[in-house]
This record gives structure tokens, C-alpha cells and sequence, in this order.
């Protein structure tokens, strides 16, 4: 019977540490949000007890729930990872068992093979294996062992296998019929917005991402498809695209991108929007940014820029901001229309911070840079800098036309003439940002020195 005490005295105190650290969390919210200060001080005295009694909570160390060598139980009892009998033993997809808490820690650190087998997991999906469970119930009754109850050990993720199964059996709707397809749809939209850890359930099966955009991608043209079944899924793609695990295989799924592509010159304006919203999220790793730019979906987002749609404007121009971070996506973006699009938008005042940061951007590009002179930007910059109180707006405008200026000395007679009649350049020179400051005067240092060359010669 010593072996019950030893379990039952580990469940007691870690279910005492448990009651501490919530009642910590409280009071620390309490201090942070209460602006009464006498209440604060007493919270305070009260969170210094608490965390006394932790601190003497673990000076005590309890004993380990590891079995002792001397205990001889059986191998397939214990965990392959914590070498603990199994509390919560599950069935991983090669079909070993592991104990629930640990092998999900294992996938949550982005494994995607099995820990003993090393081999790659079709899905990540576990299965309880009660046949072990029974054994193990059984086991620990004989030996006097009393095993915390598994409900203890709550899922990290806040999910349940019953979760699973509904999202499982919402999945396979998408290749029911359209009434099934439309219902399954808004409901895994709302899912994936209102519980983010619904989200990483699309982590746990290769072709889940596949299912879900299967009445998308049946070979049926765009005008055959819902309006709203469209901006659902590509909204639900938005959603899971939020969640930093899920940005590589989602951008990875063959279909995803095209489909993101149609999205964006089709549908409704909610779904042109989340669209670019999505490749913009998508395009936060550096792999993705090649990815997409390769696939040709800058030439979509410029032509929505051009389109000019209230609603997805602050989206596009994310997106593109994002994928021309990367070297060769400027040479695709000044490829496709977008030095032109963008500095039309600028001159008309539309989305200037957005657009005059991605016009910045392409600004190291030759070939962007030689397009921005031959299209007027000298003077729209020039009258940027004069009309705009936004430091932001003149450090990129400034910026870009430093570039100009040591790549076409044909516009330095421009440059002159606004520095002779309002001092645009000069001014900035005392109050801009400091590297607003380092651009103008390198300006003038290079107008200057033309001027002095001219004389010599």
C-alpha cells in the first residue's frame, strides 16, 4: 500500500501547485488591471504569500511518478518518449502507442515522423488505444497503484476527440452535395475564427487543406461555384494561414495558391480582400515569399491595386509589400505594371503611406528606378515632401529619389529648380528623420558637385 501513498501524495501536491499558480495568475491580473492602489498593495502582499508557498512547494520534492526499476513493469506499459507508465496511452498513424502529453509535445515541436520508427506520419491524428489502457488499469490495480486519472492531464490544446471527429466529419462534406458543401464551409469558417486551436487541426492530416478546397478545384469553372461556398473557404484559409505552424504546408498544398489566385480576380470583394489577406499572412516566411512569387500571383494583386476597391486596398498592398521583400519578387512586381499602378494611386492621393513603402522597396531595382523617372515621380515626390506632415511619407519619398538622383543625372535639373524655389531638399536637411537627413544631403552634395563640374569644364 506505500505505493498508493507515493501516487496519491504526487497527485496532492500537484494539484495544490495547480490551485497556486491560478490563484497567482489572478492576483497578477488583478494588480495590472485595478487602479485602485490600496487594493494593489494588498494583491500584492497576497501574490508574494502565493509564491512563498510554491517556492516551499517545491523544496519538498515530491516523489517522481516514474516507476522504480524494482516495480518490473512491463515494457509496452511505459511511454517510448518519458519512459512513464502511460496515463493517456494513444496510437500515433505508423501504429505506435504513446503516452498522449508527450507525444503531443513531440508534434508540437513540428516532428512529423514517429519517434521510435522515424517515419513520416500520414496525419497526426491520435487514436486512443484502450486495449493498453485496460491493461494498464488493470496492471496498477493488482501492484496497489493508484494512476492519476487521465482527465488531469487535459489536452494542451484545449481539444477534444470529439472535436476531431466533427472536424473530420465536416471535412468529408466537402465531397458531399452543395447544401452539404456550403454547411460544412460556414461552419469551419467560424471554427477556425473563433478557436484557434481548431486551427492546428488542419496540421494533423496531410490532405486536410486538400479536402476542404475540393469544391473548388473539382474542374468546374469559377462561375459554377457559390459566390459565398467561395468566400468561405477562402476566408477559412485566411484563418488557418494566422497560425505560424500551419504557413508552410498550407502554402505548399498544390492547390492553394491558384486557388488563392482565382480568388483574387473573382467572387466577391470580401473574398478578393481575404484572398490578398492570405498571401500577405502566407508570405511572412521567406520560403513562401519565392513560392508565391513564382506562381505568379503578384500580377493579380497589382491588378486589384489598380482596380482600387475601398475594401481591399489595405490588403493588396500588404501583400505585395511582403513578397517584394525578397530580391527577385521586385523584378517580378516592376514586371508586371507596378511602378506605374502605384505611383497613379500616389499621385492621386490614394494610400500613399502603403504605396510610397512599396515604391521604396522597388526603388533598388534598376529597371523600377529608370520606370519611376520616366513616369513623373521626381515632382510627385518633390510635392510629397512639401505638402505631407507625415515624417514617414517624406523619409521613403526622399529616399526614393536619392536613388533617382545617383541613377539619372537627367532629372537633377528638376531637383534644382525645387531647391531653388521652395527649398524642399534643404529643409529636410534640418528636419527630417535621421536618415531623411542623410538622403537630402546626399542629394545636395551630388547637385552641388554637378554644379562644380559643369564650371570646371
Amino acid at each position: 500500500m506505500a505505493k498508493t501513498g507515493v501516487f496519491e501524495g504526487d497527485a496532492a501536491m500537484a494539484a495544490k501547485a495547480t490551485e497556486l499558480k491560478k490563484e497567482l495568475q489572478r492576483l497578477v491580473r488583478a494588480i495590472v488591471e485595478d487602479e485602485d492602489f490600496d487594493f494593489s498593495v494588498q494583491a500584492v502582499d497576497r501574490a508574494a504569500q502565493t509564491l512563498f508557498e510554491l517556492k516551499e512547494l517545491k523544496k519538498k520534492k515530491p516523489v517522481s511518478l516514474k516507476l522504480s526499476q524494482s516495480s518490473a513493469c512491463p515494457e509496452e506499459f511505459r511511454c517510448p518518449i518519458s519512459k512513464e507508465i502511460m496515463r493517456d496511452p494513444v496510437i500515433v498513424a505508423t501504429g505506435q502507442t504513446y503516452d498522449r502529453p508527450f507525444i503531443q509535445r513531440w508534434l508540437k515541436a513540428g516532428h512529423r515522423t514517429c519517434p521510435q520508427t522515424q517515419q513520416v506520419l500520414s496525419h497526426t491524428l491520435l487514436t486512443p488505444n484502450l486495449l493498453i489502457r485496460e491493461m494498464i488499469s488493470q496492471w496498477c490495480k493488482t501492484h496497489g497503484i493508484q494512476l492519476p486519472d487521465p482527465v488531469q492531464y487535459s489536452n494542451e490544446d484545449g481539444l477534444t476527440e470529439a472535436d476531431r471527429e466533427h472536424f473530420l466529419s465536416l471535412l468529408e462534406k466537402m465531397s458531399s452535395t452543395p447544401t452539404d458543401q456550403k454547411e460544412a464551409a460556414r461552419e469551419l469558417r467560424l471554427l477556425t475564427k473563433r478557436i484557434p486551436s481548431f486551427r492546428q487541426l488542419f496540421g494533423e492530416s496531410l490532405d486536410a487543406i486538400t479536402q476542404l478546397l475540393k469544391p473548388l478545384s473539382q474542374g468546374r469553372s469559377q462561375s459554377d461555384v457559390s459566390p459565398d461556398l467561395q468566400e468561405d473557404l477562402i476566408t477559412t484559409l485566411l484563418n488557418l494561414s494566422i497560425h505560424d505552424n500551419n504557413k508552410k504546408f498550407v502554402a505548399e498544398t498544390p492547390t492553394v495558391i491558384p486557388l488563392l489566385m482565382d480568388a483574387l480576380r473573382s467572387g466577391t470583394i470580401e473574398t478578393r480582400s481575404n484572398a490578398a489577406a492570405a498571401l500577405f499572412t502566407l508570405s511572412a516566411l521567406d520560403s513562401n515569399k519565392a513560392l508565391i512569387g513564382k506562381s505568379g500571383a503578384l500580377k493579380p494583386l497589382i491588378d486589384l491595386l489598380e482596380e482600387g476597391q475601398p475594401l481591399a486596398m489595405k490588403d493588396v498592398a500588404s501583400a505585395i509589400f511582403n513578397l517584394c521583400i525578397l530580391h527577385e519578387n521586385k523584378a517580378r512586381a516592376v514586371r508586371d505594371g507596378a511602378v506605374r499602378v502605384i505611383l497613379k494611386k500616389i499621385t492621386n492621393r490614394m494610400h500613399v503611406d502603403e504605396l510610397l513603402a512599396i515604391l521604396a522597396v522597388l526603388s533598388s531595382n534598376p529597371t523600377g528606378v529608370e520606370e519611376m523617372g520616366d513616369l513623373g515621380a521626381v515632382p510627385c515626390l518633390l510635392s510629397i515632401i512639401r505638402e505631407s506632415a507625415c515624417a514617414r511619407n517624406k523619409e521613403n519619398s526622399i529616399a526614393i529619389l536619392h536613388t533617382i538622383c545617383f541613377n539619372d543625372r537627367t532629372k537633377w535639373k528638376e531637383m534644382r529648380e525645387e531647391e531653388k524655389t521652395y527649398g524642399t531638399i534643404s529643409q529636410l536637411t534640418q528636419n527630417g528623420t535621421s536618415r531623411a537627413k542623410r538622403k537630402a544631403n546626399g542629394i545636395l552634395e551630388r547637385l552641388n558637385r554637378g554644379v562644380h563640374l559643369t564650371h570646371t569644364a
